[in-house]
């Protein structure tokens, strides 16, 4: 009794370990975070046009760097974006501005995203120039050699050539020419999605050969407004030659500097967020050096930089340099197709479809295919939920005949018990024999288990990462599957007009989670053991709140499995001849709190 008891006690306390763990730490963090990010947006709005004057970017790379100095104040968004010349864009997807100085794209936003699930709010800015509060821009210009003059870079006005407005069907032309003849121009165009293409061509007028390289840079001076997450990288990312991909967080660059994966030729670099991205893909031909770093001198900030090796321009000659710029949303359709029609190397990459990429990105093709079915993302997970089933009914039949014909032997394993006592070992090695003679494998039913494990992961991240889930609608309250039921039982689901703190955000779904997870595993016989007694009484509570703070979307999933569980397990049971044990464990529970003690 008082091993019993002891067992009572740790499983009790370890479930309000988990509970602890989620409101005392967890969700205050994310609060936190949440809130903190709200104040930084505020700060932006909110800033006026008093900071210290200071250059519009960076002065000209040297050979070895493309940081260069930054602005030391923070100026209002209008107000930055009136101190220089711009050309203005204006595509189906993006709306914004280029900077005659320095040709930097800072400014931009994405027309068909939102900040919030309301229609009406602000669109998402991407770029801003580096005078404000979060500047973000991308640029390329040039890096020169010996006897070639002064050569684009961040200080360069250029002249607009040709060209008033940046559309998919009216590209714009840039010129520059330094004072020793060399002329530089400049094409710009764009899709109707998020790619832009800049074609340089340098004329060697100087009438002597001339050395000079090209840089890029993506540079950020502030971190995302949403929370990082431990399943998905956000930060510095690209994929380097031969380096294959490379990945440093935000974090990682402010205690190590700078990261130089080494010298490549092919690829792409940038900064991604959970569901935007920059990205500039360098003339794929020519050698370049790249560097991951975060810069303190002046205001910190993020870079995400590369230079190509030097070429030279014979007198009278002219060569071209073409670089790519990706800035919108990772829309999976858009990226693959950039990855086919450009030849980026895997450019897919993206998107942090995780480990299991194998199988992420096939399942949110199966469930991409299903919203366009039924033009319903909630809709869309219930009927991959059912394929993800078929396909792994072989293994859930094995499973649960297991789990019969070990009910079919419990009269047996009960006599065992009785016969041997407190003999551990003699039960032990009685039921190993029980078990050969029945010819069952005790373990059977726990491998189908193991196996889906991957399958949920991968949905977590389809649902997680994906831009497509993104303030997608299920029906009634869920407005976004990708964040957590906004209902709570402990203001009666909105009845009492009182606004609960995000601990106590106990939705629809997740209870309706629990209850069909308390009811699957009621399906089977109550353990004997009482510890083990215990775990399966907490557990379907421990993970509503657990999964309380999940995306809407997953937690439908799991809601919807173990309903399909319970009744493809009734029907298997019946198959076999064996009882479903649901109704009488209800029973046998229900009794047990009503009996009086003795």
């Amino acid at each position: 009794m008082e091993k019993n008891r002891n067992y009572f006690v740790a499983i009790g306390l370890s479930v309000l370990i988990l509970i602890a763990w989620q409101f005392l730490y967890i969700n205050p963090k994310m609060e936190k975070e949440r809130l903190a990010a709200e104040q930084r947006q505020a700060a932006q709005t909110q800033t006026t046009g008093n900071a210290t004057t200071a250059t519009n970017g960076a002065a000209q790379p040297t050979a070895g760097s493309a940081a260069g100095t930054v602005p030391g104040g923070v100026e209002n968004r209008d107000e930055a974006l009136a101190k220089a010349a711009r050309v203005q864009i204006d595509t189906p997807a993006l709306l914004g501005s280029i900077s005659l100085t320095g040709a930097r794209f800072d400014d931009l936003k994405l027309k068909a995203y939102h900040e919030t699930v309301d229609p009406s709010s602000p669109i998402i800015t991407l770029f801003s120039p580096a005078d404000t509060q979060d500047g973000y821009f991308a640029e390329t210009g040039f890096v020169a050699g010996a006897d070639v003059g002064a050569v684009p870079s961040a200080n360069t006005v250029w002249t607009l050539a040709s060209g008033e407005k940046l559309t998919p069907s009216t590209p714009v032309t840039l010129t520059y020419t330094n004072e020793k003849g060399v002329v530089f121009t400049r094409t710009i165009s764009v899709d109707d999605k998020y790619m832009f293409q800049m074609t340089d061509s340098v004329s060697n007028g100087s009438g002597a050969p001339i050395d000079l390289s090209t840089y890029g840079r993506v540079t950020r001076f502030s971190k995302p407004l949403t929370p990082a997450a431990y399943v998905l990288h956000e930060g510095f990312i690209g994929v380097i030659g031969e380096h294959g991909l490379q990945e440093e967080t935000y974090k990682a660059s402010e205690k190590d500097g700078t990261l130089s994966p080494g010298k490549a030729t092919g690829g792409w670099l940038g900064i991604t967020d959970k569901y935007w991205a920059s990205a500039l893909i360098p003339p794929q031909a020519t050698p370049y050096d790249t560097r991951f770093s975060h810069f303190t001198d002046g205001r910190a900030r993020y870079q995400a930089d590369y230079k190509q090796d030097t070429v030279t321009i014979a007198p009278g000659q002219k060569s071209d340099f073409k670089t790519l710029l990706f800035a919108g949303a990772k829309q999976v359709p858009v990226i693959d197709s950039y990855e086919t029609t450009y030849a980026i190397p895997q450019f897919d990459l993206m998107i942090d479809w995780g480990w299991f990429y194998f199988f992420t990105k096939p399942m949110f093709k199966l469930m991409d295919y299903f919203f366009h079915l039924f033009g319903n993302f909630g809709v869309a997970i219930l009927l991959t939920t059912i394929v993800v089933k078929l396909l792994f009914f072989p293994l859930a039949n094995k499973q649960y005949a297991s789990m019969a014909n070990m009910k079919k032997v419990q009269p047996k394993m009960e006599e065992l018990k009785a016969k041997f006592g407190d003999d551990r070992m003699g039960l032990q090695q009685a039921m190993m024999q029980l078990y050969k003679e029945e010819k069952i494998n005790p373990l059977a039913g726990c491998w189908p288990i193991v196996v889906q494990i991957p399958v949920f992961f991968a949905l977590y991240k389809v649902i997680y990462v994906t831009i497509e889930m993104r303030h997608a609608p299920f029906f009634g309250w869920i407005r976004d599957l990708s964040a957590p039921d906004p209902t709570s039982i402990f203001n009666l689901f909105g009845l009492i007009p009182i606004e609960m703190p995000h601990m106590l955000m106990i939705g629809v779904w997740p209870i309706l989670m629990g209850i069909t997870m308390f009811l699957q595993m009621r399906m089977n016989p109550t353990p004997p053991d009482p510890a083990q007694a215990m775990i399966f009484t907490w557990m379907p509570l421990v993970f509503t709140f657990m999964l309380a703070s999940f995306p809407a979307g997953l937690v439908i999933y799991w809601a919807w499995n173990n309903t399909l569980s319970i009744i493809q397990q009734s029907i298997i049971m019946k198959r076999h001849g064996v009882k479903v044990e649901l109704f009488d464990n209800l029973k046998g529970l229900f009794k047990k709190k009503s009996a009086p003690a003795k």
